[in-house]
Parts: structure tokens; C-alpha cells; sequence
């Protein structure tokens, strides 16, 4: 019998991607034979950044991780996963509030599909503070960002203004 693949899915918006969700990523790595990080559409938001924007910042962030893969996509998650041949979604969890909202998403996720199971893993508690919102904000009114994103990505921020 072939060994199944552990294929996991990372959704999230990533306007722009923070250091938080680089932790989530480095730590789930070891737990998984392929990640792909989904960027997705959120029809009652208006993104910050341009879709292709953070996928561009994404790829380049892991370029050099074979185990990584970056997509866009609309529609439900377990719809993409299902797609992807992924059994995993990976979610990162801040506070208990996060847990409450996930938790609901995540059971109503295993409704649509069962086969698919959530995974969660706690951000260190140095980025529990830190949300895509407050870097969204520290950018709008021309603060730094560095410590907040990836190196990369605040870096390239900086260029442009």
C-alpha cells in the first residue's frame, strides 16, 4: 500500500503576511510532506495589499522551501483542500477568542467534508499581539513594520514609500 501524502492547507488572507503566520508556517513544516499557503479571496473585505502582491512576498519568503507551495483561490476552504488532495488545515491560534472562532469554523469544515481534520497551532507568545489589522494600520499612518512582518516584506514597504 503507498503511503498517503500529509498534505496540508494554510488559508488566510495574509494582508500582509506577519511574523505570526511565518511562525505557524516554520513549525507546522516538520508535520507535513507539502504545505500550500492559500491566499483567499474574502468577498466582505477589501484587501490591503493586492492578491498578487502577498503571493509574490510569500514565494519569496519560502523560496528556498521545497516543502512549499502558494495559491489563490476563492470558495470554501474544504472545497480547495478537497482540490489540493489535502486532509489538513492548519490554523494559528493568538488568543482564546481566535480559539472560539476557529473552533466554529473548524466543526463546520468537518461537516462539509470529514475527512478533512484542523489542526492548530498556538503562536509564540511574543506574536500573540500582532494581527495583520494592527500592521495594516502602523503602515497606513507611515510607521515601521519591521519586527511586525518578514524581513522581506517590510523591507520592500519601506522602498515604496
Amino acid at each position: 500500500m503507498k503511503k498517503m501524502d500529509k498534505i496540508a492547507v494554510f488559508p488566510g488572507s495574509f494582508d500582509p503576511i506577519t511574523i505570526g503566520h511565518f511562525s505557524i508556517i516554520e513549525r507546522a513544516l516538520p508535520l507535513f510532506d507539502k504545505i500550500i499557503i492559500a491566499i483567499g479571496e474574502n468577498s466582505s473585505k477589501t484587501s490591503f495589499f493586492s492578491m498578487e502582491q502577498r503571493k509574490k512576498w510569500i514565494e519569496k519568503i519560502f523560496k528556498n522551501e521545497t516543502k512549499i507551495f502558494v495559491e489563490c483561490y476563492s470558495g470554501l476552504t474544504v472545497d480547495f483542500c478537497e482540490q489540493k488532495n489535502a486532509n489538513y488545515i492548519i490554523r494559528g491560534l493568538r488568543t482564546s477568542i481566535d480559539f472560539e472562532f476557529e473552533r466554529s469554523i473548524g466543526q463546520s469544515n468537518s461537516k462539509l467534508n470529514p475527512k478533512i481534520e484542523t489542526i492548530f497551532l498556538l503562536t509564540l507568545p511574543e506574536h500573540t499581539f500582532i494581527t495583520a489589522t494592527i500592521v495594516r494600520d502602523i503602515i497606513k499612518n507611515g510607521g515601521n513594520v519591521k519586527g511586525f512582518v518578514p524581513q522581506i516584506v517590510a523591507d520592500d514597504i519601506q522602498n515604496k514609500r
